[in-house]
């Protein structure tokens, strides 16, 4: 569970320790008091998007630290080199320039791999999650949530995937006459032309090779001339060779009367040796060096022919060979197409089915869970003070799509008698608070994650749903740790530990403060929250009452 956060220079925060507990938290304050900067601080120490605006203006950098309590030995810890600990320490650095720091137990992570750690901590929904059940297009995903169907959903998707890359090859090869013969005359030419100049691989560097020898021939045969005299000698002068053998003819004549003159003579006599064999050598290579005007014009050609290949069909000529062989099979299929194509119609037709009955195991699947989340749903729903609510799961057939051959949208009538329609076109902004708050329990029941976060997901509820929902979130929070930010009285009276965020001016800048509040604390901002800035006696009591 998260049991602290610690905020520094997050747009009106500029420093802020929060604590807590297990249970029920809420956040309360005025409106723009700053209860969703703290929501952003905790996104954006899960990996969320961060943005250089959140920085607290004069200065350079935000921060934002999270110590998490009892985490699991998540496999993340030993897949990322990061060591592990039950009390995992995140922290987020945004600077102005861009750069993002993150680290976890002291060990450097990216965002991307933070944020993987991070939706197995914490789960937030925001009021954009009741928006997101308008969207028919999230309904399918909802319901895979709670099926738990990753093994279907993987065998169907590799079936589809062979579908479509066979629809993509019978698509490649599908033509009309004229464009069928215009691309085997084109095939058939660079055929022919690549054939021609009969290249063989390697040849380009060879030739080059040997074009840089020749063009530079001169200068080389006068330095291996200056090579042999030095090492052999000349007319006027002795060689290195002749010089070491001199010497070590002198050092043996001596070489009995020390040790140590003895090995010297043998050094001298190696290093005589070895370079009478480079001499050799130098003087074979010498021997052996010829070129002609000729010769260098025929590799001249030779690469002409080389380099235009190169422009037309690969860099090198090992890339020539590759596309000569590539045109050759392109060629030899367009020319059997036909046969072609029928076998890989065949295959298709074999491939679809095997997708047709994969998605449909996959569907036999959704609705049977189908089934029990409406159920689930409904029970919850009627535990929100929505009894009478009718809720269903309707599928309708598709093609094969990535998905499966379902189009899944949830139906509802919230009131008796009415028939069901589509989520969009019946619920109520209080509803459908109701609702999407009933499919997050349905759908936490499945996950493992300790923390859930709701930020005003009560909008538009109130009196006895909301009492409703404040029960629920309690109940909720038995087995997890529940944040949530709110304005609804029956919440704040509910909760175990009550945060308030509050804003003031300080020296002409701006400062939001987060305070725990005591039983006395508590009782006045319920009061507030009931009555506004007018804070009675009636609303106090009315506050102590809440509060038991």
């Amino acid at each position: 569970m998260l049991s602290l956060l610690h905020i520094e220079n997050i747009a009106v925060i500029e420093q802020a320790d929060i604590s807590f507990d297990r249970g029920f938290n809420v956040l309360t304050g005025e409106t723009g008091a700053g209860k969703s900067i703290v929501i952003d601080a905790i996104s954006a120490v899960l990996g969320e998007r961060a943005y250089r605006d959140m920085i607290r203006t004069g200065t350079d950098k935000a921060s934002v630290r999270a110590v998490f309590t009892d985490v699991p030995r998540f496999s993340w810890f030993e897949e990322f080199g990061v060591p592990y600990d039950a009390e995992t320490v995140i922290q987020r650095e945004i600077h102005l320039d861009g750069r993002n720091v993150c680290r976890v137990n002291g060990t450097l992570v990216s965002v991307s791999i933070l944020r993987k750690l991070g939706i197995q901590l914490i789960n937030i929904h925001g009021q954009h999650d009741s928006a997101s059940l308008f969207d028919e297009e999230n309904h399918l995903t909802f319901l895979d949530d709670f099926s738990d169907n990753g093994g279907l959903r993987e065998n169907y998707a590799d079936k589809f995937s062979t579908v479509s890359a066979l629809r993509r090859e019978i698509e490649s090869l599908t033509m009309d006459e004229g464009e069928k013969l215009r691309r085997m005359e084109m095939l058939r030419y660079q055929i022919a032309e690549i054939e021609k100049a009969q290249l063989e691989v390697g040849e380009d560097e060879v030739l080059e090779e040997r074009r840089k020898l020749l063009q530079n021939a001169e200068k080389i045969a006068d330095g291996m001339n200056e090579a042999v005299e030095n090492l052999y000698g000349g007319d006027d002068t002795d060689g290195a060779a002749t010089m070491l053998s001199v010497a070590a003819h002198s050092l043996s004549r001596i070489a009995k009367f020390s040790d140590q003159i003895s090995e010297l003579q043998e050094k001298v006599a190696d290093l005589m040796y070895q370079v009478q064999d480079v001499a050799e050598l130098v003087r074979d290579a010498r021997d052996e060096l010829s070129y002609s005007a000729d010769e260098l014009e025929q590799i001249e050609y030779r690469l002409d022919i080389i380099h235009k290949m190169r422009r037309k069909y690969g860099t090198t000529c090992a890339d020539i060979l590759d596309y000569l062989e590539k045109a050759k099979v392109e060629l030899d299929e367009i020319e059997f197409a036909d046969d072609h194509l029928e076998r890989l119609k065949s295959k298709l037709a074999k491939a679809e089915k095997e997708a047709w009955d994969a998605a449909k195991q996959l569907r036999s699947d959704r609705m049977t869970a189908a089934q029990r989340m409406s159920k689930h749903i409904l029970e919850e729903l009627t535990q929100l003070d929505m009894p009478r609510v009718q809720f269903e799961c309707r599928f309708t057939e598709t093609d094969l799509t990535v998905r499966g051959v379902d189009a899944v949208a949830f139906y509802m009538s919230a009131n008796a008698g009415e028939d069901l329609k589509p989520l969009s076109k019946v619920a109520s902004g209080g509803e459908l608070a109701r609702i999407m708050l009933a499919m997050k329990n349905v759908l936490a029941e499945r996950d493992q994650v300790a923390t859930l976060i709701f930020d005003e997901v009560d909008t538009g509820v109130s009196g006895r749903a909301a009492q409703k929902v404040a029960e629920k979130l309690r109940s909720v929070a038995i087995h997890k740790q529940v944040l949530c930010v709110t304005h609804l009285p029956q919440l704040a009276a509910l909760a175990q530990t009550h945060l308030l965020i509050a804003k003031g001016e300080r020296n002409g800048r701006t400062y939001t403060t987060v305070t725990p509040l005591d039983l006395e604390g508590r009782k006045q901002e319920l009061a507030r929250i009931i009555g506004g800035t007018n804070i009675t006696e009636t609303t106090l009591r009315s506050a102590e009452e809440m509060l038991g």
